[in-house]
């Protein structure tokens, strides 16, 4: 969910507007709520008290909105694609998950609603249809543990190499998975040189 801010909100722990809102924000308070908020999208109901991992981006880039003005970028868990008893995710839906995620939010930031100038909120299923990511999983596969390491992104086709000679992948599905962080991207790059060193050709 994106939100556009009239102005930048103020957090309930610590008032004021300083470097602590730079960084990301996280409302994950405890294990247990965790456990619950996924608890809730096992049984393929978004969660009714998600986790939410906030930043502010014009802290850092102020020409992404008019002076005065903030953008917060909410990245939400959990909102499943596969919902209970045969549901789909629709705009009403959509809109009823983005106000439990506003919620959420206004127990940390009290004043965020009456900030809000416009919301964007993305569903599993929307972003699917916009960017071909397969049931919207921006990490192309869990993060789970029988999908990590050697078993990432399927048994057979770790290491970047795929069936297809010279055809090697490097994305958010390889090890060791999305994130903005650039490693899949360069483990590949010397998987690929160190196999083109050793004389026996890259790919397969």
């Amino acid at each position: 969910m994106n939100l556009a801010l009239d102005g930048l909100p103020e957090l309930a722990c610590k008032p004021g507007k300083g470097p602590w809102l730079r960084g990301a924000i996280s409302f994950s308070p405890s294990l247990d709520y965790m456990e619950r908020a996924y608890d809730d999208a096992k049984y393929g109901r978004y969660s009714r008290r998600p986790y939410v991992d906030c930043i502010i981006p014009t802290l850092v880039d102020p020409s992404m909105a008019p002076p005065g003005k903030h953008i917060m970028s909410c990245f939400v868990q959990y909102a499943p694609y596969n919902l209970e008893q045969g549901k789909e995710w629709t705009p009403e839906m959509r809109d009823a998950f983005g106000e439990t995620v506003i919620d959420t939010l206004e127990e940390r930031f009290p004043d965020i609603r009456s900030k809000i100038l416009h919301r964007f909120v993305l569903s599993p299923k929307d972003i699917e249809d916009w960017t071909g990511l397969t049931e919207g999983n921006i990490f192309q596969g869990e993060l789970s543990l029988e999908q990590l390491f050697f078993n990432r992104p399927v048994p057979g086709w770790a290491r970047y190499r795929t069936p297809v000679k010279d055809l090697w992948m490097c994305g958010s599905a390889t090890h060791p998975g999305g994130g903005i962080m650039g490693a899949p991207g360069r483990i590949a790059a010397l998987e690929y040189m160190k196999e083109k060193r050793s004389g026996r050709g890259a790919g397969r």
